[in-house]
């Protein structure tokens, strides 16, 4: 259920300006600096031990197994360089908007009716600046995926299948996400 904000939370790392840090320790220094020295709270993003943060900022600990490897390449890239990260989310939000690529099963409802089954189809959408500003504001508070499907079958409704106001009956939702990819 969490796809849409996987998604949003893969985009931001192609605006980055620096490159992660390569090593370890480097790397859980960083976790650390942004959880504003809560090693407790990295341990369980992680999903390792405490004392296991404390041996990485030490330079105990120097080479990971992949799993930790992943994890740490994945928290780093939510958390690194938040000023860029707002930057580019105010701008998308303000005035470029977003773009979305998504293999899903979208069903309809319409006053003539309903389908009898979600079709799957490949879209690729540009979504303008309000739903982009609804979407980061809702991932901002806190949203679940329900709430975050709701919003963009609002923009894809409204951009790609009413068409600017054609077909004002249609309600459209998505039933289900195969694959999706968020640029902005």
């Amino acid at each position: 259920m969490e796809e849409i904000i996987d998604a949003i939370d893969r985009a931001a790392p192609e605006h980055f300006t620096q490159a992660l840090p390569k090593s370890a320790q480097a790397q859980m220094r960083a976790l650390v600096k942004a959880a504003k020295g809560d090693k407790k709270a990295v341990a369980e993003r992680l999903g390792i031990d405490p004392n296991t943060v404390r041996r990485y900022l030490k330079g105990e600990r120097k080479h990971p197994r992949a799993a930790l490897r992943e994890a740490l390449l994945r928290e780093l890239k939510k958390v690194w360089q938040p000023g860029i990260r707002r930057q580019t989310r105010k701008k998308a939000a303000n005035s470029t908007g977003i773009t979305v690529e998504v293999w899903a099963y979208f069903g309809y409802t319409a006053p003539v009716g309903t389908t009898d089954e979600p079709r799957l189809r490949h879209l690729t959408v540009h979504l303008p600046p309000v739903y982009a500003a609804r979407l980061f504001a809702a991932q901002d508070e806190g949203a679940d995926g329900q709430e975050m499907r709701e919003i963009m079958a609002e923009g894809f409704q409204d951009v790609y299948f009413r068409d600017g106001g054609r077909a004002r009956g249609l309600d459209v939702e998505f039933t289900g996400i195969k694959a999706i990819d968020v640029q902005y």
